[in-house]
């Protein structure tokens, strides 16, 4: 039996079993106890001091409690604080994103993936740099700036070396007014040396989902293969940070065991990594099992509902508030729709998940990762946002000042998203305007801008993104940031 200890660097003992099971006990115990319900929730809400505001954030077992609850006036209630604290921190700007497949060799043997090894049908590619050069081009072409690249566990055909041969080309490509200014990556766990090097290539995220944190779940979903050692897996962000990496994006992939032990296994690593490194995670994502070449989802009995995966995303909103949260493709327009109102900050738009996947005109399927549920273009996605009242954003800025890890959640804590993120949103959206949008999405989007720069508190800020979103209009400058 190991001991709980969110300080341990041991995964068995800061994602704890035994705990796990208490908290579920506890939270089924008191799912309809109003008076801890009614505390609960007022802790969680967001407090105005001075220019800014705080939020104490909730534990796992708090926020299990919540999950659990299945009192109707409390969940809405639960789901109203949840977009108040996305508001006072992110305000009702939505940043921007595209996953780039790299390669699809795998040497794993994932039950939910359709890399997996022994699937011997799908066809198995890896980018060239000429390739991966088309493939920025074409993305630079809709608009996008920030990518997460995506490439299979496979040390002969991937390694190191190639993931940073594919960082260092895509920062290269500056085809017409386009630049890629943000790389996040997601591959498989790795060492503390090669942590290094990913941040010496100046990666932006490191994301790394947990797929499940059961250890049983875990290593029966994975067979063979490296990612089968499941405190490898799980220590990975550890050793990521030791590596210098201050922003890492965690995420569990709901339907492959129960959700409410998945959630308190999430909230339990993020609490983790506060402890221990300062700083919790920078990005939570929420996928679900989706269908892919040689899966089906169906074949795992802990799929999730549209109203239970709401309930989730809003819960996490409240439990670590000053997190980024992504929802991606793999949902529907209605969904994400759905997601927006309780606390997501993140969406990709006109991914594609197969590699090579963004030059050919027509959607190819015979590579993909997985079903796309919402394949509108990105122009679409983006008047999409605007219509509903939220700003697409394709800011770098943060990365690319220094303001990650600890410094980012200090500028978020303290209130200056306003001041700062805001403007930044509003001139990376003039651009987009400008050089890729439809004449419709132009119209709403300087309306929009127009709209927005009221609301920035400082005179002297308003004043120069005005300026900064002149220039962009009358001149090929870009890339103004505060």
């Amino acid at each position: 039996m190991y001991p709980y200890d969110p300080k341990s660097l041991k995964a068995e003992e800061f994602i704890n079993d035994a705990e796990i099971r208490a908290t579920l006990e506890y939270a089924e115990a008191n799912k309809n106890n109003v008076e801890l319900i009614d505390a609960i929730l007022e802790n969680a809400r967001p407090v105005k001091n001075g220019s800014g505001c705080t939020c104490a954030g909730l534990t796992h077992r708090e926020a299990s409690v919540l999950l659990a609850c299945e009192i109707p006036e409390k969940i809405e209630r639960m789901y109203q604080i949840a977009e108040e604290i996305k508001l006072a921190f992110y305000g009702n700007r939505i940043v921007m994103f595209a996953p780039l497949y790299l390669s699809n060799y795998c040497v794993n043997g994932c039950l939910y993936c359709p890399y997996h090894l022994k699937n011997k049908h799908i066809a198995r590619r890896k980018l060239t740099q000429d390739e991966v050069r088309a493939e920025v081009i074409a993305l630079q072409d809709m608009g996008h700036k920030r990518l997460a690249i995506e490439a299979g566990e496979d040390p002969v055909n991937n390694p190191i070396e190639y993931i940073l041969d594919c960082i260092h080309t895509i920062y290269s490509v500056h085809h017409k007014n386009g630049d890629i200014r943000r790389v996040n990556v997601n591959i498989a766990a790795t060492t503390v040396e090669n942590y290094r090097k990913l941040k010496d290539a100046g990666i932006g995220t490191y994301i790394l989902f947990q797929e499940t944190y059961h250890k049983e779940s875990y290593e029966r979903l994975h067979p063979t293969g490296p990612k089968h050692n499941y405190a490898w897996h799980t220590e990975a962000m550890d050793r990521a940070m030791e590596g210098g990496i201050d922003d890492v994006g965690l995420g569990v992939l709901f339907g492959l065991e129960l959700y409410k032990y998945e959630f308190a296994g999430l909230i339990m690593h993020a609490e983790h990594l506060e402890a221990v490194h300062g700083v919790g995670p920078h990005t939570i994502s929420v996928p679900r099992v989706k269908r892919a070449d040689d899966i089906d989802p169906d074949a795992f009995d802990n799929g999730i509902d549209d109203e239970t995966f709401t309930k989730i995303a809003a819960c996490i909103r409240l439990a670590v508030p000053y997190t980024g949260m992504i929802v991606s493709t793999r949902e529907s327009e209605a969904v994400r729709a759905r997601l927006l109102q309780v606390g997501i900050s993140q969406v990709s738009g006109a991914s594609r998940t197969s590699v090579g996947g963004y030059t050919e005109e027509e959607r190819p399927h015979d590579t993909e990762q997985f079903d796309v549920s919402d394949q509108r273009t990105l122009d679409e996605v983006v008047r999409w946002l605007m219509e509903t009242g939220h700003i697409p954003s394709f800011c770098t800025a943060c990365y690319r000042t220094g303001r990650t890890g600890d410094r980012f959640m200090s500028l978020c804590k303290s209130g200056q998203i306003l001041n700062c993120c805001h403007p930044n949103a509003l001139m990376t959206l003039a651009e987009y305007l400008v050089d890729y949008a439809s004449p419709e999405t132009q119209a709403i989007g300087w309306r929009m801008i127009e709209d927005e720069l009221n609301r920035i508190p400082k005179d002297s800020v308003r004043k120069i993104a005005e300026e900064n979103i002149e220039a962009i209009k009358s001149s090929n400058r870009r890339d103004f940031r505060f």
